[in-house]
């Protein structure tokens, strides 16, 4: 057992297609298993934003600068992985080659940046407009502020639930799932100082408390609270009855790093407590993973254990298992028992970009 005054470095990561990516304080790796079988590591060097400009590592903002860097990160990541995988190999189109030599890119970065951009306003649509729709239209029924933001939460969460619930429903998507299992599994084996191999991996839970997914949640239980307060204030400042839907469109945008930051906070500190408060708070966004993890198989197991054994810079030294007691979530298993760090770790335990996903 460690001494409380250590920390213990958060190892992250992303499920890929047909592979994780894993998240070291100094390194990122991605494994993926490809159609021959053969499982294809790629390892680069990472230096934390905090580290290149001390401010982006103050609270708060650094949830902000963490959120920006991990969807660069993540886009960079798919199309690596892509490449690995073979999948941009093809012939480009006529088209395609059109394109590319007009705007004098690779064909696989336009089709990614297109991807982004998409991606991008989807989002706006589906979690920043249509809630403030919904939300402008209780209005004109209520003058209960609460409501009103309980109305644009409820409809936010609704959406992310759909979404997830209806992408899970694409085989494709499904084997993603498996490999974000497969992900945090394997960082719950190391984090409880367990020989990293994919037997003792697939004893612990796909959960885990510092889930992007939760994350998500989190943001938008958080917005609830944060709009019904700046309403509150918007009306007793400007004496402003009812927000229109361009106004509250607005304040959302404008507003969202703010949450953003404060919901990383949030979620980083719940993380590495467990209580009975805790443990409720969590709940929720556990219960939500359940969409966006599955049971992995053992061979997915051993792709993420690779990609995370990479981003160490090798793997860690077998050390004889701790008895432990898994204690028991509705389903599932999650360990919660302090790990052991390894000395050359510990250095890097406050590494606050690290993330499970």
């Amino acid at each position: 057992m460690i001494e409380k005054h250590q920390k213990r470095p958060d190892i992250g990561g992303q499920a890929v297609i047909e592979g994780v990516m894993m998240k070291s304080p100094d390194a990122i790796a991605i494994a993926v298993r490809r159609a021959s079988g053969d499982i294809k590591v790629e390892r680069e060097a990472y230096v934390p934003l905090s580290k290149k400009h001390p401010w982006m590592g103050l609270p708060v903002i650094r949830g902000v600068a963490n959120m920006v860097s991990m969807l660069a990160m993540g886009m960079k990541t798919i199309e690596k992985s892509t490449k690995m995988l073979g999948l941009l190999d093809e012939e480009p189109t006529k088209f395609e080659k059109w394109l590319a030599n007009k705007l004098g890119k690779d064909v696989d970065k336009i089709v990614m940046g297109v991807a982004m951009v998409l991606a991008v306003v989807l989002s706006l649509l589906l979690f920043m407009v249509v809630p403030s729709f919904f939300a402008s239209l209780t209005n004109r029924y209520t003058d209960s502020l609460l409501v009103v933001n309980l109305v644009s939460g409820a409809v936010r969460i609704a959406i992310l639930i759909a979404y997830i619930g209806l992408s899970g429903l694409i085989p494709d998507m499904r084997r993603t799932y498996e490999y974000h299992g497969a992900e945090h599994m394997t960082v719950h084996c190391y984090e409880n100082n367990m020989p990293l191999t994919p037997a003792c991996a697939s004893k612990f839970s796909p959960l885990h408390p510092r889930c992007g997914t939760s994350f998500l949640l989190l943001v938008m239980v958080i917005a609830i609270l944060f709009g019904a307060i700046m309403d509150q204030l918007l009306q007793l400042a400007f004496g402003i009855d009812r927000l229109s839907f361009l106004f509250r469109l607005a304040r959302n945008l404008l507003f969202f790093p703010l949450v953003a930051g404060l919901s990383y906070e949030a979620l980083k500190g719940l993380a590495h407590k467990d209580n009975a408060f805790v443990r409720a708070v969590r709940w929720p966004g556990l219960m939500l993973q359940r969409l966006t993890t599955r049971r992995p198989s053992e061979d997915q197991l051993e792709v993420a254990i690779a990609a995370f054994n990479a981003a160490l810079g090798g793997a860690l030294p077998v050390e004889e298992p701790k008895t432990i007691e898994v204690p028991e979530i509705p389903g599932e298993n999650e360990i919660s028992e302090e790990p052991e760090i390894p000395d050359r770790l510990e250095e890097a335990a406050d590494d606050p970009e690290a993330s499970a996903d």
